[in-house]
């Protein structure tokens, strides 16, 4: 691993530009001059060699904010403007950013860079918040408070020279470990976000946990105060970057492996939680979905069971992170629904609850998982049928495909846009309940299904628009729409799915005419009914009325 870091032409523009502010700012009255460093997870990644456009700078003397105030002040005058091109320019400053509301800190942006300017700090917590009370610290207090000792090295700005102010940030990524600065209980007790946080970082950058740190992380006494400290909305953030992250296989399993899982996705204040069985079996889940991502994609025409699976449900990188939400749900999937609120009404999926609760998922991700949830038993059911009905001798067996088109299609279409990801839960749901000697047959079943899917051309059959709208069968059978005009239009591609080669819309308004005819007639009854219902009801009321006065 490199010791020594090589700074790009803007970060080297960047370095003097400071250095110049630093100089001028030591000129003023009753200013000394500053020593700033840049910090933190940039140093970590250009160590990695790897680029980073977010910089955090740290500065001895002053605020964030008083520093960014000056540098403007410096970048204003008129030598500044000849020595430094147009482009070197503070483009935005912003004292107490919302990330950041309890200090004096500046964000800008230049030269393509987002710095963020901060004093250093020591922290000091109490017992019932992860909110600090700083004060003005050393490089060494500054280094101490960080979550990891990878993420507490320093690159001095006037030295050229990186500082590890722990004894440990080197050390510990050459051996591609996560630890603590000080002790582990203790700084995962003062802010229990941490946890998740070094969580993040090792499946991030593909370490391990200190084991003594692990140990910690798994402490009841921690988790109790995570309840108390932590909000759903900070755990959802976490989450979420673990699972958009390059590792997310490896995050669900720290989660596992560590027993967080009902401390994180959760319903508070509920009883209602996955199974032991459920827990235990989640493994096979996110390995099965970390090999359909690491299979290789179809070559040559030559196809197998994992190439057909990913490439019919994984077919684009956006494909992935909604996959690796869903898995982290599949332990919610056979939990019973709670009980509706309102008689009648049709009440969330525990999954879904568990993902608005547990970690404040947002609209689309809570309804990509009540989806999925609710489809489960009848993408299992249709799966079921196809395999079944495609082994039958029975030479009477249905109408050959175009029963079988038109009913799959019909399930596609209720299953929405997201039906990859519906059939993808289904398919580790069902991995996690099938012994491991299983798993080649259910897999073979879903990859002929899938191919029989894409034989018939349905893949995209959510997408299928009618051939006629309402004002065209209003119009063909002399009448006012109504509730007749999207069941007819069903009906229609009911009869689009059954003869996909007839794009006729003639055609399809003439072998449905009867069938068409038959909605109409049933709406008018209907409306008729409704009509004869209300003027007895307001006649009653009249004669009511005329009887109380």
């Amino acid at each position: 691993m490199r010791k020594t870091i090589t700074l790009s032409e803007q970060e080297a523009t960047l370095r003097q530009l400071l250095l110049d502010v630093s100089n001028y700012i030591g000129t003023l009255d009753g200013h000394s001059r500053p020593q700033l460093r840049f910090t933190g997870g940039w140093v970590r990644d250009k160590l990695l060699g790897v680029g980073s456009k977010d910089i955090d700078i740290a500065i001895d003397s002053m605020t964030g904010y008083r520093f960014g105030i000056l540098m403007k002040q410096y970048l204003e005058q008129p030598d500044t403007q000849a020595k430094y091109p147009k482009s070197v320019k503070l483009s935005k400053i912003e004292a107490n950013p919302e990330k950041s509301k309890h200090l004096e800190t500046t964000t800008g942006h230049i030269m393509g860079l987002d710095i963020d300017l901060v004093n250093l700090r020591k922290e000091t917590y109490t017992e019932d918040s992860r909110n600090p009370q700083m004060e003005f610290g050393t490089p060494k207090d500054d280094a101490l408070r960080r979550d990891a000792t990878v993420n507490a090295m320093f690159y001095n700005l006037d030295k050229s020279e990186i500082e590890d102010f722990t004894g440990r940030g080197f050390k510990d990524m050459e051996r591609g470990v996560i630890k603590t600065p000080l002790s582990p209980y203790q700084t995962f007790k003062d802010d229990p976000l941490r946890v998740l946080r070094a969580i993040r970082f090792a499946s991030r950058l593909g370490y391990s946990i200190d084991p003594e740190d692990e140990r910690a992380m798994s402490d009841s006494g921690i988790w109790e105060e995570f309840k108390l400290k932590i909000t759903r909305e900070r755990v959802g953030i976490e989450i979420t970057k673990m699972l958009q992250g390059p590792n997310p296989r490896q995050a669900l399993h720290l989660i596992d492996r560590l027993g967080l899982y009902k401390t994180i996705f959760t319903i508070p204040d509920s009883e209602s939680s996955p199974s032991g069985t459920a827990l235990s079996n989640w493994q096979k889940a996110y390995d099965q979905l970390q090999a359909f991502v690491n299979a290789e994609s179809e070559q040559s025409g030559a196809q197998n069971t994992m190439t057909i699976i990913k490439s019919t449900l994984l077919n684009k990188s956006k494909d992935v992170y909604p996959m690796w939400l869903l898995c982290a749900f599949v332990p919610w999937a056979r939990v019973e629904r709670p009980a509706p609120k309102k008689p009648g009404g049709v009440a969330p999926t525990s999954g879904k609850m568990a993902a608005q609760e547990g970690i404040k998922a947002d609209n689309d991700s809570a309804k990509l998982i009540d989806n999925a949830a609710s489809h489960l038993g009848s993408i299992i059911q249709v799966r079921h049928a196809v395999i079944k009905e495609e082994s039958t001798t029975n030479p009477l067996k249905r109408k050959q495909d175009n029963v079988s088109r038109q009913e799959q299609g019909l399930f596609i279409r209720e299953w929405g846009s997201n039906w990859r990801c519906s059939v993808m839960y289904a398919i580790l749901t069902e991995i996690t309940e099938s012994a491991s000697k299983q798993h080649h047959e259910l897999l073979e079943e879903y990859a002929h299904w899938l191919s029989t899917l894409k034989d018939l051309d349905l893949l995209e059959a959510y997408q299928l628009k009618p051939l006629v709208d309402g004002k065209k069968l209003a119009k063909e059978f002399e009448t006012k729409d109504g509730p007749w005009v999207g069941k007819a239009l069903k009906v229609i591609i009911a009869w689009q799915l059954r003869t996909p080669d007839n794009l006729s819309p003639e055609a399809a308004i003439s072998e449905n005419r009867e069938q068409i005819e038959s909605l109409i007639q049933d709406g008018n009854q209907a409306r008729a009914s409704n009509v004869n219902g209300e003027g007895g009801g307001q006649k009653g009321k009249k004669e009511k009325k005329g009887k109380m006065t």
